[in-house]
């Protein structure tokens, strides 16, 4: 049969389709913020950029988003991407044969060369890479008000705990709240692995996290870090409970506190409120220039399909994603760091720099908890610090309820 010009439209047409099919994408994610909705946009003008149709769903909240991403490919209607932590969260969906693996992109853009190892153990399982990283965050950064420093004659960053307890002390005589802390319970477990790792130690942390040592719990630098932990109770207001991060931070950015120990997603909403680090705000990742650097960040999996339009999709956004140029973007916008080292970060915030050096120091790289625990384990050190925090349970009771965590 001759194909007529109508035959010959129609099947360049259905081609046409296809293809604009294979350029679609249904991201699930969860930042909401205002300064994580100014960088997920860089993102998805990536991915536009190359060609793709990026459709957008939030979820706010990441417990939400995950559990939607998970309802959604329990169902049979799976999205063709969704967020997930650096970490062991998606590990069982890899084992229940649930997502695509990415090896060909990984391969082609030498992804074994320039990870970080903390990195490659979280998304490269049994040989094959299941899931993209987009940044790596540090969740234990200071933050501090420079205006409200100086009004509390704080000269200087802190260079320990001791000295940090010293400044905190100044802004709680100069009226000011000196640790802005929402009252969450992910909130208190950050300020509570960022003062083991930074007064117990690597060496602790290592042992508990990693290990699940439980007689590390009763020694020394253990203990330390929860005296510690409740004397830093004392520095939070009495709107704390409940306190959305972000809420937090802003009461650094309008200079009503001094302090926050946050994730480098913070740094989103300076940026968003036009200051600009070294002048209205400062940081510091941890306690001197060889302080331990913890690696988190935000990855994206892609759940399981035949379907060659919706495998070209997952493809093409995993190599927008890792692409220099969208990496740079993209973590100015969130506050986190490049996944890459052969990036140029002289464009970058002097917080941003000082991560990137770090992160060319192997030596101080740290795995964060969700990493090196599962997720229900996790769960159960999270409740014996939120009661920790939240009460007045002694030290030794805390000690022993850790010890329980870890034992399952």
């Amino acid at each position: 049969m001759v194909p007529t010009f109508k035959h010959i439209a129609l099947v360049a047409a259905l081609t046409l389709s296809a293809a604009a099919h294979a350029q679609k994408a249904e991201v699930i994610h969860w930042w909401t913020s205002g300064g994580e909705s100014a960088a997920v946009k860089e993102l998805a003008d990536a991915y536009t950029k190359a060609g793709g149709t990026w459709v957008d769903a939030a979820v706010a909240g990441g417990e939400n988003a995950r559990a939607a991403a998970i309802n959604r490919i329990a169902g049979g209607n799976p999205s063709t991407a969704a967020q997930f932590n650096t970490s062991k969260q998606y590990h069982d969906v890899i084992a229940e044969g649930l997502l695509n693996d990415i090896d060909t992109v990984a391969a082609k853009e030498g992804w074994d060369k320039w990870l970080p190892k903390p990195i490659i153990d979280s998304v490269k399982i049994k040989g094959h890479y299941y899931a993209v990283p987009v940044n790596i965050h540090n969740p234990t950064w200071f933050w501090y008000s420079k205006a409200a420093l100086q009004k509390a004659g704080v000269a200087g960053e802190p260079k320990n705990m001791d000295e940090f307890f010293a400044a905190l002390d100044k802004l709680k005589a100069a009226g000011l709240t000196p640790l802005a802390l929402g009252g969450q319970g992910w909130q208190e477990f950050i300020t509570f692995y960022s003062v083991l790792l930074h007064v117990g130690g690597k060496d602790a942390y290592l042992k508990f996290f990693k290990d699940h040592d439980a007689a590390s719990v009763n020694a020394e630098p253990f203990r330390k870090t929860l005296t510690a932990l409740r004397k830093l109770h004392g520095y939070v207001d009495a709107g704390s409970p409940g306190r959305n991060w972000n809420d937090a931070t802003a009461m650094v950015i309008t200079g009503k506190a001094g302090f926050q120990i946050m994730g480098d997603w913070a740094k989103g909403e300076f940026s968003g409120a036009k200051q600009t680090a070294g002048k209205e705000f400062g940081c510091f990742a941890g306690f001197g220039p060889t302080a331990p650097y913890m690696i988190a960040g935000d990855v994206f999996v892609f759940p399981k399909t035949s379907d060659k339009a919706a495998i070209e999709a997952q493809h093409k956004l995993a190599t927008v994603f890792t692409a220099p140029a969208t990496q740079v973007a993209f973590n100015n916008k969130k506050g986190s760091i490049p996944i890459r080292t052969d990036i140029d970060s002289s464009k970058m915030d002097i917080c941003a720099q000082a991560g990137v050096q770090a992160l060319k120091d192997p030596a101080r790289h740290v795995a964060n908890p969700d990493m090196l625990m599962t997720p229900d384990m996790v769960g159960a050190v999270q409740d014996v610090i939120t009661k920790f925090w939240n009460t007045n349970q002694s030290v030794d009771d805390a000690v022993k309820a850790l010890q329980g965590a870890l034992k399952g």
